[in-house]
């Protein structure tokens, strides 16, 4: 190992401080409003009755409601990443910060559905912007050994901002015009964000894309306290190694020629390929549908108070990604999402088999129970797989396609994350405007049946394809990519940069406690001589 690699090593085995952990907090801001975005509307397609149009919302309706967000979304990850790469990360967060305020005083003042879709698609693009800038923005500035953690930080606010949506939507389910309360609280935790981003500085990274080295430096210096001179040196050297420019007189040009660069050189598209393949089953193995509908499905069941009982599903969703919190870094993205996606596939064939049982036809797009109003055996059974569900959703897949960032190089990583976070709100919209319609088409248990062989297929795909990448740095990352998905390489790297940390630790430890033995000596002497 070279001395500039020993630096560096160091250098990301510090851990995060405290302003790392303020910006961190500040750009999950951003998660926060997704998760609360997916959590409010399951409440509100509920309780809108008759505000809109002077008529209950059919099916479609609310298909159309849903999937307007999520249409926005994935308009603003496709331009997303160009623009942070061209602007900075900082002012993509405020422009998401506009978009999400304008989209909720639309929503908050819709008399009508179309006004509402509206609102709705215009909050989407801030949606789609924030999705794909928080994680960014994260995985920039955290040491390599706590970018796993750092990161979940951000997917631990959308599970919050969920679990706040179901929660407030439960309080205000009797409330006059209580959906709209429900949509303009939103606009607290956005303005509070706008006011603190306007204040933080952008990412080293950055400002090295934009040749602004001393600015870079002074960054550096104020997130990683103690660093030296020579290891900060080291961290911009490496930088510009990895800034490998790419070339072009204007924004559309560089973006043309990222593409290509993304598509022709091998190691940057096999990254595209787990990026979007993971973004992907994120979407496809049905929890968003879960999350947007799961108020309505409770009520199919024969649930009276379907909102309280989503709150059940939003909070174990949260647990569980709390869990992933502190294991992540320390079992691994990949050792996790093995241990995850089986448990999805099991609860989802059991909810399969559960609706089978369930007595619901459809009329005219609207579910029917055919059975007593009583809640059966059977509807408990959904419940109890949906929960585990949750749970085996938020330790894997819930969280670690959000490390997607570690995939790229820098010179393409804005235009790979727009890729990858566009096909989760590609995924989003077809589910969230089909879901419905599959249940009335294929039946519940179709549908069901259909997410755990989607399942099936993801612990294929990242069984073959998906690298060990915890503890690597972002370079090695992309190294490890170089000549296929060297999955057993990538295993072993992880495992001795895991093992340095240990012994890195230990020799921390030891240092302070040989530092500590002559203060404590001394304190013996001088209580003997006082006696």
């Amino acid at each position: 190992m070279d001395d500039n690699t020993s630096i560096l090593m160091s250098f990301e085995f510090t851990k995060p401080s405290p302003l790392v952990i303020t910006l961190t907090f500040v750009a999950s801001i951003s998660g926060f409003m997704f998760g609360y975005d997916t959590g409010y509307i399951s409440s509100a397609l509920v309780a809108i009755g008759t505000d809109l149009d002077n008529k209950a919302l059919t099916y479609s309706q609310k298909e159309l409601i849903t999937a307007a967000t999520s249409l926005g979304a994935l308009i603003g990850a496709l331009f997303a990443g160009a623009i942070a790469d061209l602007f900075g990360r900082k002012p993509v967060i405020l422009f998401s910060n506009v978009m999400f305020i304008a989209g909720a005083v639309i929503q908050c003042a819709a008399h009508t559905v179309w006004t509402m879709i509206g609102g709705r698609f215009v909050m989407g693009i801030g949606v789609g912007f924030g999705s794909l800038i928080a994680p960014l923005y994260i995985s920039e500035l955290a040491p390599s050994r706590f970018r796993g953690r750092l990161v979940i930080i951000n997917v631990l606010a959308i599970t919050g901002g969920q679990l706040v949506a179901y929660g407030i939507g439960a309080g205000l389910t009797d409330v006059y015009n209580g959906w709209r309360i429900l949509v303009g609280v939103s606009l607290v935790p956005t303005a509070i964000q706008f006011c603190l981003v306007i204040f933080l500085s952008d990412t080293p990274r950055y400002y090295v894309m934009k040749g602004n080295y001393k600015k870079a430096r002074d960054v550096i210096s104020k997130t990683h306290k103690g660093a030296t001179s020579q290891s900060i040196e080291a961290k911009i050297k490496e930088f510009d190694r990895l800034n490998d420019t790419i070339p072009g007189g204007n924004i559309w040009i560089k973006s043309w020629n990222a593409i290509r660069e993304i598509h022709l050189v091998p190691s940057n598209f096999r990254a595209l390929i787990l990026a979007c393949g993971l973004q992907g089953i994120q979407q496809f193995t049905g929890w968003n549908s879960l999350m947007y509908f799961s108020g309505t499905i409770f009520e199919t069941v024969g649930f009276k108070n379907s909102t309280a009982v989503s709150i059940i599903i939003s909070g174990t969703n949260f647990l569980f990604t709390l869990i992933a919190f502190f294991v992540i870094d320390r079992v691994g993205r990949r050792k996790i999402l093995l241990i995850g996606l089986p448990m999805m596939m099991l609860s989802l064939t059991l909810c399969a088999i559960a609706f089978h049982f369930m007595n619901i036809t459809f009329e005219d797009h609207d579910a029917l129970l055919n059975e007593d109003t009583e809640i059966t055996g059977w509807a408990i059974v959904i419940i109890i797989s949906m929960i585990w569900f949750a749970a085996s959703y938020a330790i894997g897949i819930g969280n670690v396609p959000w490390q997607q960032s570690e995939l790229f190089s820098q010179s393409v990583r804005g235009v790979g994350t727009a890729f990858s976070t566009t096909v989760n709100w590609a995924g989003s919209l077809t589910i969230s405007s089909t879901f419905l319609t599959m249940l009335d088409r294929i039946t519940p248990t179709g549908t069901f049946a259909f997410f755990a062989g989607v399942s099936l297929f993801s612990l294929v795909f990242v069984y073959f394809l998906y690298p060990e990448l915890s503890g690597l740095q972002l370079g090695e990352c992309q190294d490890i990519l170089t000549n296929g998905f060297n999955i057993k390489r990538s295993k072993e790297l992880s495992k001795r940069r895991k093992q340095e940390m240990k012994n890195k630790d230990h020799f921390i430890q030891k240092k302070e406690k040989e530092r500590s033995l002559p203060d404590m000596i001394s304190r013996k002497l001088d209580k003997i001589e006082l006696n």
